[in-house]
């Protein structure tokens, strides 16, 4: 008689979203007050560009903010990208969780399980590199 294996134990679904929702990253350099939040407006990426990103992993070129679907498998749906001069704001979002980044030049973190590192910065241009 093979040995019995226990089932993997679960987070219940209410503790995930607490904690999806409280995990915020902030890393790099912060130097812009908090009432300036202004985002640059000029083009987006092609959609093919934003589909390669599904998977949580692709370099991002963007010129303006971006929204685009993501697997389920991080626990998230949507990865919205925005950015001014100081900083990247990358923000998951999917039922009941929100989860999101602020990183300066440089900076890296992760919001669910995708990696963010920020390659370049300006105020009309931001380069990113995600990695699922």
């Amino acid at each position: 008689m093979p040995p019995r294996t226990m089932p993997p134990r679960i987070m219940p679904l209410r503790i995930m979203t607490a904690l999806a929702a409280t995990a915020v990253i902030v890393t790099g350099a912060l130097a812009q007050p908090a009432y300036a939040s202004a985002t640059a407006t000029v083009t987006a990426p092609a959609r093919t560009d934003l589909r390669a990103c599904y998977d949580g992993a692709c370099k991002l070129t963007l010129t303006k903010a971006v929204s685009f679907p993501v697997s389920r498998t991080f626990g998230i749906t949507r990865l919205a990208v925005s950015f001014d001069r100081h900083r990247v704001r990358v923000k998951g979002t999917g039922p009941g969780v929100s989860s999101q980044a602020l990183l300066g030049a440089g900076g890296s973190g992760s919001v669910n399980g995708i990696g963010i590192k920020v390659v370049s910065l300006s105020s009309k241009r931001v380069v990113v590199r995600l990695t699922g």
